[in-house]
């Protein structure tokens, strides 16, 4: 069966087809000439999500699916959350300081996560999930799949691994290093993406 991911990075599709096996074969929206940007609309993972799924759907009518991930930190209410992507740039924006080199720059938005926390005091709660949803679609309807990673945020950042927040990201089973510093199969064993995309594969398996 073939499935089409949206996405571009080759980690997170090399962990999709790990996960799904080799009774699917996973294919990208380049493989069918699309190569846009797909805009992220929805004020919830979900929704997001489900947009880009839709998207594909309706430009191939081919089975795909499209995650969306958020970091969500208790002592900023939830805060990145959807705009975890673009967190810093939207900081520097409603504080009106330029966000020249900011939007979808890590290393900057893992600069405004510790500050604000920072702000919050030394009591501040650092517990913090990562979220997935996985929106996906066949026969043109939308299944969904969630999947979460419990933890905390460090006081820095610490190790070169992973992408995105690894590094100032602790889970619960590893608590003595950051996501970073763990072997990517490790990580891929425990991930929020991987908890989603396994109930997926699940799914799929059961409804063939």
């Amino acid at each position: 069966m073939k499935i089409i991911f949206a996405t571009g990075n080759k980690g997170k599709l090399r962990e999709a087809q790990e996960i799904l096996g080799s009774g699917y074969e996973l294919a990208t929206p380049a493989d069918f000439g699309i190569f846009e940007d797909i805009e992220e609309t929805g004020e919830t993972l979900k929704e997001n999500s489900l947009i880009k799924a839709q998207y594909l759907w309706d430009r191939t009518h081919l089975p795909c699916f499209a995650d969306d991930t958020g970091l969500e930190v208790d002592a900023l209410d939830g805060a990145p959350g959807v705009h975890t992507a673009r967190y810093a740039a939207l900081v520097a924006e409603s504080e009106g300081r330029s966000t020249e080199g900011k939007d979808h720059n890590f290393s900057a938005n893992m600069d405004t996560l510790l500050e604000k926390i920072a702000e919050k005091g030394p009591c501040a709660a650092r517990t913090a999930r990562f979220h997935s949803v996985v929106t996906l679609i066949v026969d043109g309807e939308p299944h969904y799949f969630d999947g979460v990673l419990e933890g905390s945020i460090a006081h820095e950042k610490a190790g070169c691994g992973g992408f995105g927040y690894d590094p100032v990201f602790v889970a619960c089973e590893y608590p003595d290093r950051t996501v970073a510093e763990i072997p990517e199969e490790t990580k891929n064993a425990i991930s929020h993406r991987g908890k989603a995309l396994r109930a997926m594969a699940a799914y799929l398996k059961e409804n063939e």
